[in-house]
């Protein structure tokens, strides 16, 4: 508890000018803390309330071949003369094998799609908890922060359900050894694969927002992100190349918009850098 609270006081996040003391500043993150929890509480109760409907018209509506992600994918396909994103017609068959584990798998469910409703809330709270430790020009800086924290995750979370999540759905649901096998997969496993990808994607789309204050604060530099470019463009194509079915289409679908994403982030590290150059010369 001592080491977290010299890291606090080391890189300013309690200043130390402040009228507060330690356990002051410990005393209001609880009470951020608690109001975070009690609005994912809240919204988790929500999800619960309707937990067979979201289920059925969202948890598993990637696993229906009538997906409107499908129909998007079908449409694209035959406007560019290829079948290689026809999904074709399938549907998985789910299994439980836990006595309770449908009703376990409700409070997990509630639980994740309550964080992610109360994300902006959530950003938020630990801002205004931050913000009082900030000089004014980091201040003027960070203007924003809560708002594109917020809409990069949600835009990453939609990104993995209507984009990723279909594409790594029917690539695996259409592939087998031998006919001999069938394929009656878990609910638990279908559901962990769905929610990895939507909280996985969401973190991976805060990129921009990561290089803005590392670039700010000298760690990376244009020229560092466009050094390791090749490398991060050949890990994105891998990513997609497991994600999708095995033809180059498929793949850049799902690899173009993360490869802007890492482009975009270069050029926001170049505007932070010509920006500070520009204040020191003046």
């Amino acid at each position: 508890m001592s080491f977290i609270l010299q890291q606090i006081q080391k890189h300013k996040l309690i200043d130390p000018t402040a009228t507060m003391n330690l356990t002051d500043h410990i005393e209001a993150f609880r009470w951020h803390l608690i109001r975070s929890l009690l609005v994912i509480v809240g919204f988790s109760i929500l999800v619960f309330l309707n937990i067979e409907w979201i289920f059925t018209h969202i948890i598993l509506a990637p696993a229906h071949s009538d997906f409107i992600s499908y129909q998007w994918f079908d449409r694209l396909g035959k406007w560019l003369h290829t079948d290689a994103l026809s999904m074709g017609d399938f549907r998985l068959n789910f299994q439980n094998t836990e006595l309770a584990g449908q009703f376990m798998m409700s409070f997990t469910v509630s639980f994740v799609i309550g964080l992610i409703l109360s994300f902006p809330y959530v950003v938020w709270e630990f801002w205004r908890f931050l913000k009082p430790a900030l000089h004014p020009h980091e201040i003027r800086k960070s203007r924003g922060i809560v708002f594109w924290l917020s809409l990069l995750f949600l835009m990453g979370v939609l990104f993995a359900y209507y984009i990723v999540a279909p594409f790594t759905i029917s690539f695996f649901a259409s592939y087998e050894i031998s006919p001999d096998f069938k394929n009656n997969i878990m609910i638990g496993n279908y559901y962990d694969m769905m929610s990895d990808l939507m909280i996985g994607m969401g973190i991976v789309f805060e990129l921009p927002v990561l290089v803005y204050f590392l670039s700010q604060v000298g760690i990376l530099t244009p020229a560092l992100m466009k050094q390791y470019n090749k490398f991060a463009i050949i890990i994105i194509l891998v990513l997609a190349s497991v994600i999708t079915p095995p033809d180059w289409l498929s793949i850049w679908i799902v690899a173009l918009p993360l490869m802007l994403l890492y482009q975009l982030s270069i050029f926001i590290s170049f505007k932070v850098l010509a920006k500070k150059k520009a204040v020191a010369e003046t």
